[in-house]
C-alpha cells in the first residue's frame, strides 16, 4: 500500500481501538479474527484478513489483501482496497450483501437460493468481471 499512515479501527465488545501512525503493513501480512463479526463491526487492515467465524449482515471487512472467512459471509467484503484486482474473497458460504474487489462491485442476487452449496466458494476478477467459482484446494485459480 502507498499510504504511510493507514488507520485501522476495530469495534470489539463495545470498545473501539484505534491505531494510527504505525509503519505501513505489507499486503502479505495477515490479521486473524477469532470470532463472529456482528452488525456494526468494521475491520480495516492493509494486509490479508482471516475470520474464524461468520460475518453477519451489517459487518464490514476492508482489506488491502485477500479475505478468507471460515464460515458464512453475509456482510460487506472489500478485498484489494488499495486498487489491486488480483485479490480474492473466499468463504465456506459466500452470501455477501456487497462484495468488492479493487474497484469492482457486486451484490447478492435478490432471490435466495433454495439450498447453499456444500463447498467453499471463491470470488475473484476474471476478464474485468467479478466471478464466483467453487474453491478447489491446490488450484492456482488462474484469471
Amino acid at each position: 500500500m502507498t499510504d504511510k499512515t493507514f488507520a485501522s479501527e476495530r469495534e470489539e465488545d463495545g470498545i473501539q481501538q484505534k491505531e494510527q501512525g504505525r509503519p505501513p503493513v505489507d499486503e502479505m501480512q495477515t490479521i486473524l479474527i477469532k470470532k463472529t463479526m456482528r452488525s456494526g463491526q468494521i475491520i480495516r487492515y492493509p494486509g490479508n484478513v482471516v475470520v474464524m467465524g461468520d460475518v453477519n449482515p451489517g459487518a464490514e471487512i476492508i482489506a488491502g489483501g485477500n479475505i478468507v472467512v471460515m464460515g458464512f459471509l453475509r456482510g460487506v467484503a472489500h478485498a484489494g482496497a488499495a486498487g489491486t484486482d488480483d485479490k480474492i474473497v473466499t468463504a465456506f458460504r459466500l452470501r455477501p450483501t456487497q462484495l468488492r474487489i479493487a474497484n469492482h462491485i457486486t451484490r447478492a442476487p435478490d432471490e435466495q437460493p433454495e439450498a447453499y452449496p456444500e463447498y467453499p466458494e471463491l470470488a475473484r476478477i476474471k476478464n474485468g468481471v467479478v466471478v464466483i467459482d467453487r474453491y478447489v484446494p491446490g488450484d492456482k485459480q488462474k484469471a
